[in-house]
């Protein structure tokens, strides 16, 4: 594996000496260099060429075949870096700020696989707010990495779908009691409208209706 990182390396700065320090293809090739240690500047970079198709002016006719070819990672990895750094532009971006970058110890940074992660979370409907401040306090203080924030969401999101599936029983029993409830009164006052039958019978089921109306809230 380092081998491949060697040769991967050494084939960047090969392009790299090829163009301009101040153009930004420069800097994304500079940016996937580091990526190691600083996704998010790449992330940035990266997210210009694709927003600005800037990878067409550059000879490639996808942004697939740009990162494969130029930049040697995958489209699946390319869009998880995207998504991660747009993720963080838009909901969280007093982590973008320079200041925090520079100040940051490296192993504090959050990975983007975290940040994908916290991405998920915040789009996902059966989480609140304070699920996702808990998941981004494990990420940006706790310094924790994506496995084990992805098992917390997870788990979350199990513990939502037990809760929703008690909820659907309940209300489903609500809903048949009601139902039962209002066929044992229309039964009833048209028996008593006809005699149907004696009048202990028609006060045991009167008895029976005011027991089933205690069940409901």
């Amino acid at each position: 594996m380092d081998t491949l990182k060697t040769k991967s390396i050494k084939s960047i700065e090969e392009k790299m000496a090829s163009f301009d320090r101040e153009s930004l293809r420069y800097r994304v090739l500079e940016s996937a260099k580091n990526f190691k240690t600083s996704w998010i500047e790449f992330g940035r970079a990266l997210y210009s060429a694709w927003k600005d198709k800037l990878y067409k002016d550059w000879g490639f006719g996808s942004f697939e075949l740009y990162t494969a070819k130029e930049i040697g990672i995958r489209k699946e990895t390319a869009m998880k870096l995207l998504r991660s750094y747009y993720f963080l532009e838009k909901e969280e971006p007093q982590y973008l700020k320079d200041d925090f970058i520079q100040n940051a110890e490296t192993p504090a940074l959050p990975g983007y696989d975290s940040v994908d992660v916290l991405r998920r979370a915040k789009n996902n409907k059966m989480l609140d707010e304070e699920d996702y401040l808990k998941l981004k306090k494990g990420i940006f203080e706790e310094g924790r990495d994506a496995v084990s924030i992805k098992r917390d969401l997870t788990q979350i999101i199990r513990q939502r779908r037990e809760l929703d599936t008690e909820e659907v029983l309940r209300q489903r029993k609500l809903a048949t009691v009601k139902r039962f409830v209002g066929i044992l009164k229309s039964l009833k006052k048209e028996i008593e409208i006809s005699k149907l039958l004696p009048y202990p019978l028609i006060k045991e089921a009167q008895a029976l209706i005011v027991k089933l109306e205690s069940e409901l809230p």
